[in-house]
C-alpha cells in the first residue's frame, strides 16, 4: 500500500502544480488583454486630433477636414462631396452638411463661412456674417398709405 500512497502524494502534488500553472495562465491572459487595450488607444491616436476633439480616421467629416486642408480654403459642401467621390445628391448634403453643422455650432474645428461652405478654425478662417438674421430696415412698420384715386374736396357738389 505504500507504493500507493506514494502515487497518491505525487497525484496531489501534480494537481497543485497544475492549479498554481492555471492561476499564471490566468494572470497572463489578463496581461495580454491589457497590452491590445493598450494598442487599441495607440492606435486611435493616430486619429486626427483637433483642440479636445477627435475625428474618426476615414470618417466623412475626417475627409472633410481632410480636403479643406489640402485646398487651404473654405470649400462648399457639393465640392467636398465630389472630392470625396460621392454623389452630389440632396440626401448627401444633408448628411454631411448636418454632420460638419453640428461642430459648427459647437464652435469646433469647422466654421460656415458662408451658406454651404465650410472652412477650418486651425486655418484661421472666420464665420459669415450672419445679416440674414437681421430683418430689414423698415421690417415691422406701417406701409405708407398708397395715393388716393379719390380726393374728396369739400367745394366739389355732387348733382344729385
Amino acid at each position: 500500500m505504500s507504493e500507493r500512497k506514494a502515487i497518491e502524494d505525487k497525484l496531489r502534488k501534480k494537481q497543485a502544480e497544475i492549479a498554481g500553472l492555471e492561476e499564471k495562465i490566468k494572470a497572463a491572459k489578463v496581461y495580454s488583454s491589457a497590452l491590445r487595450d493598450v494598442l487599441r488607444m495607440l492606435e486611435n491616436s493616430d486619429e486626427a486630433e483637433v483642440g479636445e476633439t477627435k475625428l474618426r480616421a476615414g470618417s466623412a467629416v475626417a475627409q472633410a477636414r481632410e480636403i479643406i486642408l489640402s485646398r487651404g480654403e473654405p470649400v462648399h459642401i457639393d465640392d467636398i462631396l465630389e472630392a470625396m467621390g460621392k454623389e452630389v445628391t440632396r440626401d448627401s448634403k444633408a448628411s454631411l452638411g448636418g454632420s460638419l453643422a453640428a461642430y459648427v455650432r459647437n464652435r469646433d474645428i469647422f466654421v460656415r463661412t458662408a451658406p454651404a461652405t465650410f472652412g477650418l478654425m486651425e486655418l484661421g478662417h472666420t464665420e459669415a456674417d450672419d445679416d440674414e438674421d437681421e430683418p430689414p430696415a423698415g421690417f415691422g412698420e406701417d406701409p405708407p398709405a398708397p395715393p388716393s384715386a379719390f380726393v374728396s374736396d369739400p367745394d366739389d357738389e355732387i348733382p344729385f
